[in-house]
């Protein structure tokens, strides 16, 4: 993969992730910073982007989001337990929840 293909596919995942971000928060923006990970801070700035912000935001060569799987064990939940699947999501939420939110 070219760098300007890496570049745009970078740019397509910040923006469906920046657009996911605010609708979420526009719609509950408790649950949406529990799930995205991020403080009441960030959901405010993100809420009040522009369209015209998203854009050059999602272009800035970086992505804006990150992994919230530190943990293995996490992971690991969400990935490889087969017994009981609701149960291990549930434990993995309670896990994820423990962990220390993004500060602004």
């Amino acid at each position: 993969m070219k760098m300007d293909e890496m570049l745009d596919e970078m740019r397509d995942v910040n923006l469906n992730y920046l657009m996911l971000a605010q609708n979420m928060i526009q719609h509950d923006k408790a649950t949406a910073v529990f799930r995205l990970g991020i403080s009441r801070d960030v959901a405010d700035l993100i809420e009040n982007l522009t369209p015209a912000q998203i854009l050059k935001l999602a272009g800035s060569g970086m992505l804006v989001s990150r992994f919230r799987f530190d943990d293995g064990m996490v992971l690991n939940l969400l990935t490889n337990y087969t017994k009981d699947r609701a149960l291990a999501q549930s434990h993995a939420a309670i896990l994820m929840a423990g962990q220390a939110m993004e500060t602004a």
